[in-house]
């Protein structure tokens, strides 16, 4: 495969509900749509980074800068046999995560048209349909919160994720168990919020039965984790500190965690996402996707990677009018039956890019010949 052509659109687009996190409140969100030529094919891909270098240390402004000046020169000067060999190829640049992701999506969706067949069996997934669940940021009030919990679990979803901080955690999560039960899935995502002087608060919520605790230390960590970990009946889900194959072993060997979060953009690619399956799956390490915010055509690559066996716990991953007015793709991803997205089986991510939506939702645009 030659890489012919790669344009990139910045679009930023508003959220339908502001989402709220420990580390801020988003109104709206920008990022790049890729679209890499190759012949008479087209793949996409997505950047998912947020504005603001909070999650990571990458931004859509960074990513811009490092596709411009380092790696679609990287791209166009290789030829590629198959989307593995990205890894390679961007090998030189340390770290990048998301901008290499970015790129790399589209690699994998060209490889797959290309094939003619799905990016899910592409990347070696079975499934015909995935179990997703929702996030649901720091809301206003308690009630406010009951509110959403109550929808979405009315609209199916698999799994209900709580962002929590301090002073905002126990409160609202006994009060979801009190008006809904033990039954429903349950977990809360700290972002990095807390340290080891928080074990005693930690542990208060072991009686509560979720389903995990996401994060809850330091978001470059591991060693903490592992000592939290054996203070806990709750399994600790990490996701900030994983970002490659490497960072899972060591984790894993430490026991640092009980699952992962595997997103697409942190570990750089679908290339690593899948490795990071594998070795989990090997160790007995359930999976999920996280979700980023993104616009469909990322949600399409979370779709396709959930379709490997490993990923046992439902994602992220829900439909686009959950976050978006109007999405960037067509069809727009839709829950199939309650709580369930069908994967789709028409070649590379299965979604058309909506020129529409991307005219109406563009900042600016760069266009790279090789």
């Amino acid at each position: 495969m030659k890489i012919d052509k790669v344009i990139i659109d910045h679009i930023k687009m508003p959220l339908v509900h502001p989402f709220e996190t420990s580390f801020g409140r988003m109104v709206e969100k920008d990022f790049l749509v890729i679209q890499m030529y190759s012949g008479e094919y087209i793949g996409y891909g997505e950047s998912v980074a947020l504005p603001d270098p909070t999650y990571t240390e990458e931004t859509t402004g960074t990513i811009s800068y490092m596709l411009d000046q380092f790696l679609i020169p990287l791209l166009f000067r290789n030829t590629i046999n198959h989307p593995d060999d990205i890894t390679t190829i961007f090998a030189p640049i340390r770290r990048n995560n998301m901008a290499k992701a970015a790129l790399e999506g589209a690699v994998w969706d060209l490889h797959s048209k290309q094939k003619g067949i799905s990016l899910a069996t592409a990347l070696g997934g079975s499934r015909k349909e995935i179990d997703v669940g929702v996030s649901i940021g720091i809301e206003k009030s308690i009630e406010d919160l009951l509110g959403k919990v109550e929808q979405f679990l009315h609209e199916g979803y698999k799994k209900i994720k709580v962002k929590i901080k301090p002073d905002y955690d126990i409160e609202p999560l006994q009060k979801i168990r009190e008006r809904f039960g033990y039954n429903i899935p349950l977990m809360a995502d700290a972002n990095s919020a807390y340290t080891l002087q928080d074990t005693n608060k930690l542990q208060k919520l072991d009686p509560l039965k979720l389903l995990m605790i996401e994060q809850p230390l330091g978001f470059d960590d591991i060693v903490d984790h592992a000592k939290l970990q054996k203070q806990l009946t709750t399994p600790i889900c990490l996701d900030e500190s994983i970002n490659s194959a490497e960072d899972a072993r060591k984790a894993i060997e430490l026991g640092s965690c009980q699952i992962i979060n595997i997103k697409i953009g942190r570990v750089g690619g679908l290339s690593e996402a899948k490795k990071i399956h594998d070795l989990c799956a090997k160790n007995n390490i359930p999976v999920w996707c996280g979700g980023m915010l993104e616009g469909g055509i990322g949600r399409a690559h979370n779709i396709a990677i959930t379709s490997l066996a490993n990923f046992t716990i439902a994602g992220d991953t829900s439909a686009s009018n959950r976050y978006w007015h109007e999405d960037i793709i067509y069809p727009e991803v839709v829950l199939s039956k309650p709580g369930t997205i069908q994967v789709p089986a028409a070649p590379g991510i299965g979604y058309e890019l909506k020129g529409d939506s991307i005219k109406k939702y563009r900042i600016s645009r760069k266009i790279y010949e090789n």
